[in-house]
This record gives C-alpha cells, structure tokens and sequence, in this order.
C-alpha cells in the first residue's frame, strides 16, 4: 500500500485541504513553503535531532508491562512517550514548529490546548527559544486541568480563558484561528494535532513519526531482541500520537487501531467518536469526519478526558479508515477510568486519561489478542488528570 504526502491541495484523498479565510492563504503557503525548505536542509534536521536527544530526552524506551501482560494474557509492551520532557509526545511537535517559525522570524507563537499538555509542550519550547507564547484555553478545560495552566504561566505564557461555548478544545482552536488571523504577519500558530488546513497535518505528522520509526528500531524481533508488534493501539483525539506511531507501520502487516472516546456512551450522543459515529464535512480548516447534525452544524463534544474532547479528527486517520490501513473504536469514560486505576496498580505508571482509553480497548479484547504481541502508545502521564480523577472517584 503506497503512501504519499498530501497532494497539491493538501488532500489525503477526499480529505484534508485549505478550507481558510482569503486572509489566511499567504501564510499557509508561506508556512508550506518553509517547512518543505526546512525539511529539506540538513542544519535544520541537525538542530532539531540535538533538541529531541538532549532536551526532549529521545528515543523514549520502550518497556514490557510484565503484570499487566499475565493479568491480560497477552503481550504487553508500552512506548514510553509519557517519559518525554513535559510528559506528553507533544513537545515532538512544538519544538519542531518553534524552530521552524524562529527560521521564519515570527517573534510571536499562539496554540490552542484542551488537556493542557500540548500548551505545556508550546510554552516550553517558547522559553527555550526565547519566542513571545500566548495559548488559547477553554474555560472548562482551565478548571479541569489547574495544574498544567499554572505550568504554562511559570514557563513565561499567557494563558487566554474561552468562554464561548461550553468552553472546551473545540472553541479554544476557534479563538486561536481568530488570533491568527488577525496577527498573521507576525505571529505563527502551532497547531497542536494533525488537523487544521494544509500544511499542519501533514507537518505535524512528520514531527510526530519519530515515535513510530524509533519503535521500528526497538522492536524490530532481531536485533533487538523483542519481538514484532502484531497490534499497535494508540487514542485519538484530533490524532497526533496516534498518527506518529501508526505512520511508520501503515500497509505493513501489523494491525493499528485508534481508539475514541465513547463518553457516556454512543448512543446518548455525548461522546467524541468522530470515526466511529461521525460523517464527513469541514471542521477547522479541513475536510475529515467530525459530529454534525442533519444541517452540517458541528455538535458539541464530550470525554472525561480533555484532550479526546474534540467534535473532529485528523484528515490524515480519515483517510486511513476510508482506505482499511488503521480501524477505529471507542472506548466509554467508565471503561477509561477502570484502565487508569487498573495500569496504576498494576505498573506503577500512572497513565493520561488519553491513553487509558486505548488500555480500556486492549483489556476488554483480551481474548481476541491472547497470545499477541501489542504495543500501547503511552502518550502521556496522568499527573495532570489525578485531581480530576479523584474528584470522580469520591
């Protein structure tokens, strides 16, 4: 199965593309134009291997869940992106897009963040380059996720609270669209997923799939001395963790699944499963499946987690269900929360809500995948979703 970058228009197939105010056109070809120049400079990829070694702290291991792995009958592996500065795979991309927009000379950088940690990894990379941060948050997601907040404020960042809506992922990209328009001469939009106008799910999928090509080294069942993946399991919201790990292995032989959030439950219609109960139509810049009514209105979203609670998903993983290369399920806040407290007592790692889902996943097919060898993107550390989770728990 043959991959290819997006086309002209920036389309993986029928998704993907410019959907983008006149405004914002000659700075996403500009953005386009300078990533593909960087991309192709040897100095570029030089400085960016150096910060992903000595200041990310890359290659992230890979390790064996020996308890979790009797428990469930199965082989159990981890890719340890949790273990990553900052605590998420995130900071694969900021970093990269920070370098890219100092090449550029934007002094200025603006994200948007749900569960705080890709606002983390934007602040961090900001300080370290001396660049001006402002990130965009949902008002609820601010409450929720009280300590990252506090985290990007000590990093030099404003935090900007969104108020409109219910306060979520979804409206602080909205807000920061709006920033970006208004300030695009000076200013570059790290966008935190593979989603958004062409070229960021492209580019961020290229800063992302070093987790995937670092796996293919780990776990290569030779050299190595660990075996092949037979399943790479990975959560999705807008999908950048998922994509940088399924990337590398797309049209091999080894099964990718994405796993969504179910919230309360499909069929209450308060869940973010794009893939699994969405349909295709334009969401922030870029045609993918999202939750829309009849009349193409975008419907709001819900996980406990605030980093799956996005109404849409990369045009990337559309594509790649459309096509058969990765299948896609969801996976409840009750299922999500038994697997944090399940790999917390089980492990000693206590996992981001995100990625307990894509654990949910594996224990429930538990008999289907005995015997199999499967590895869990660990995208990120629950030390951000422990007061969340305690408060549920009472």
């Amino acid at each position: 199965m043959t991959l290819i970058r997006p086309d002209e228009r920036g389309r993986f197939g029928e998704f993907g593309g410019r959907f983008a105010p006149e405004t914002l056109m000659p700075a996403l070809l500009e953005l386009e134009a300078a990533f593909e120049a960087a991309w192709s400079d040897p100095s570029f990829h030089a400085e960016l291997r150096h910060l992903l070694r000595d200041f990310v702290g890359r290659p992230t291991p890979v390790y064996r869940a020996d308890r979790l792995s009797q428990e469930l009958g199965l082989d159990l592996w981890f890719k340890r992106e949790d273990l990553a500065h900052t605590g998420a795979h995130k900071i694969n991309n900021t970093v990269g897009q920070a370098l890219l927009a100092k090449r550029m000379g934007k002094p200025r950088i603006i994200a948007e963040t749900g569960a705080g940690q890709h606002g983390v990894a934007t602040a961090t990379a900001c300080a370290l380059l001396g660049i001006e941060c402002a990130v965009y948050m949902g008002a609820t997601d601010i409450e929720r996720q009280a300590l990252n907040v506090y985290r990007m404020r000590l990093l030099g960042c404003e935090v900007i609270p969104v108020t409109k809506g219910p306060g979520t992922l979804k409206d602080a990209v909205s807000e920061a669209m709006r920033d970006w328009v208004a300030t695009v001469e000076t200013t570059h939009y790290i966008i935190g997923s593979v989603v958004g106008p062409h070229p960021f799910p492209w580019m961020v999928r290229e800063f992302q799939k070093v987790i995937g090509e670092e796996l293919q080294e780990q776990m290569d069942g030779g050299d190595s001395g660990r075996p092949r993946p037979d399943v790479i399991v990975a959560c999705v919201g807008g999908g950048s963790n998922a994509m940088g790990i399924f990337y590398p292995y797309a049209g091999s032989s080894v099964r990718l699944v994405g796993v969504e959030a179910a919230g309360h439950g499909l069929e209450t219609g308060e869940h973010g499963a794009s893939l699994v109960a969405g349909s295709p139509g334009v969401i922030h810049g870029s045609r993918t499946y999202l939750l829309q009514d009849d009349a193409g209105q975008v419907l709001e979203a819900h996980s406990v987690s605030a980093g799956l609670d996005y109404p849409g998903v990369g045009p990337e993983h559309a594509n790649f269900k459309d096509r058969g290369i990765a299948e896609y399920v969801s996976i409840t806040d009750a299922e999500a929360m038994e697997a944090f407290h399940l790999l917390s007592r089980t492990e000693g790692i206590i996992p981001a809500l995100e990625t307990a889902h894509a654990l949910a996943w594996v224990a429930n097919e538990r008999d289907d995948l005995a015997g199999k060898t499967v590895v869990i993107n660990l995208s990120g550390r629950g030390d951000k979703d422990v007061q969340q989770v305690a408060a549920l728990d009472e």
